[in-house]
């Protein structure tokens, strides 16, 4: 204990009422700090690469995180409800053996995602330090590793204080970037490409859709008479508004500089703010990108400790345990970083795109199955048994998953990568996330709610 400041002792168990604590206001201030960073700025950056017109791509960045919003805070709901580790309530619907499939790709999606922070982080660090890159990137990951080490208080208190000092740079910074570049003919002459609208429409979605695996872990501490309306606005308020206005600073930002931002996005944005405040923005640039940083490795060593729980069956972790799997992800996220820096937005579009088609099915079959079928009704102890209620597999689930991923195939569209054959007729739109979100949250809804209906307690 330092100051009220306590190590975290809880990782994959559920959270006893005793424990509870908080309010759902500091929801906001972390996913508000969480989204107001640098890599928020470049996906926004994204969706004038990607060929649509600066101000169509303001347009689809807002309504991108308003639609995206909307799943990302109902699993955020979930969290004060059942206590536990979101991809341990997938359990309920796939098995305990069948939410490891779920859990691999979203071990994925967060040693992408911290790879992606420690590339920026460590652009950063190095711009302060003069270190290598490399080695800026190294310190960078360890130092978001001890923060989760910490654990749950110290992120959110952490959060406070980096939201604070994001407000400042991002009011400054687009202050700075209308005042001194000449927006008008970037904005004029607005022609709407359809298809680039709906590609980058779909990139700032699934900004919001891929913190669906974790965001009911920053939830999970509250008391579990919170209220799901309570819960559900703080997290969706501070997220929506946080990311779109980054983004809209990168799609600006890109739309003026092109390639003086393309590979050099932190230089450039600390270039906007003039000499004398280097020094300053970059450690706010820093700070910052730590926030979602310790999240995604906080994430990362959870969704590893849920996938090998279902074979030991260990409701917990000991200290050691906890402290090694949060190493682990460290490790391997700082290693894809110094790998994958030298195209590091090219690689992020495929990154973002391998995660939505990918994640989108999961996320509807958890809040169908959350909101609709079993309605916040859970037995958590079955949760860690295989031979509980929720047993090995459920199949229906995992042919729901399945089919949403095969139905988005035809309609995808990765440029350079895969084309799908009937996304010619779409006029080269992708929508294919659409229907990854609908169909299968329709197929598990109608092959799993009689089963649920009757097991569920009467009184």
């Amino acid at each position: 204990m330092a100051g009220g400041l306590q190590v975290e002792r809880r990782s994959i168990d559920p959270i006893p009422e005793s424990e509870r604590h908080g309010s759902p206001r500091s929801l906001f201030t972390l996913w508000f700090a969480g989204n107001m960073q640098i890599t928020s700025a470049v996906t926004g950056a994204l969706t004038v690469l990607v060929g649509l017109h600066p101000l169509w791509a303001l347009v689809a960045i807002a309504m991108g995180n308003a639609v995206g919003g909307v799943p990302m805070a109902l699993h955020a709901a979930q969290g004060p409800k059942l206590g536990i580790p979101q991809m341990i309530q997938s359990r309920a619907q796939f098995g305990v053996y069948g939410a490891v499939l779920p859990l691999v790709l979203v071990v994925l999606m967060y040693l992408g995602y911290f790879a992606s922070g420690n590339v920026l982080g460590g652009q950063a660090l190095s711009a302060i330090t003069d270190l290598p890159v490399d080695l800026s990137i190294v310190l960078y990951a360890a130092l978001s590793a001890t923060i989760a080490i910490v654990g749950y208080q110290l992120i959110h208190r952490f959060g406070w204080l980096a939201s604070t000092v994001s407000v400042v740079m991002f009011v400054y910074l687009t202050f700075r970037l209308v005042t001194t570049q000449d927006l008008g003919p970037v904005l004029a002459n607005a022609e709407l490409d359809v298809p680039a609208f709906l590609l980058a429409l779909s990139l700032t979605a699934s900004w919001q859709l891929t913190f669906g695996p974790y965001v009911a872990d920053t939830s999970r501490y509250l008391p579990s008479n919170t209220s799901v309306r309570a819960t559900f606005w703080w997290t969706y308020g501070g997220t929506v508004l946080g990311a779109s206005w980054a983004m809209s600073f990168g799609a600006l930002a890109y739309a003026v500089a092109g390639k003086a931002f393309k590979g050099h996005e932190v230089a450039y944005v600390v270039g906007l703010g003039g000499e004398a405040l280097v020094l300053p923005l970059l450690l706010a640039i820093s700070l910052g990108k730590l926030t979602i940083n310790v999240l995604n490795i906080y994430g990362g060593y959870m969704t590893v400790a849920t996938t090998m729980s279902a074979f030991t069956r260990k409701v917990g972790l000991s200290p050691a345990t906890r402290i090694g799997y949060i190493a682990l992800v460290g490790v391997l996220g700082g290693v894809i970083a110094v790998l994958g820096r030298g195209d590091f937005l090219s690689n992020f579009v495929l990154f973002l795109h391998f995660l939505l088609y990918f994640l989108t099915p999961w996320s509807a079959i958890n809040l169908v199955d959350f909101y609709l079928l079993r309605k916040e009704k859970y037995d958590l102890e079955a949760m860690y048994d295989p031979d509980g209620a929720y047993g090995r597999w459920c199949a229906p689930a995992l042919i729901a998953y399945f089919l949403g991923i095969a139905v988005q195939i035809p309609f995808s569209h990765v440029d350079g990568v895969f084309t799908g054959p009937l996304v010619e007729f779409m006029g080269g739109a992708d929508i294919a996330w659409l229907l990854g979100l609908l169909i299968p949250g329709v197929i598990y809804w109608a092959a799993m709610r009689k089963r649920i209906r009757e097991a569920l307690p009467t009184a």
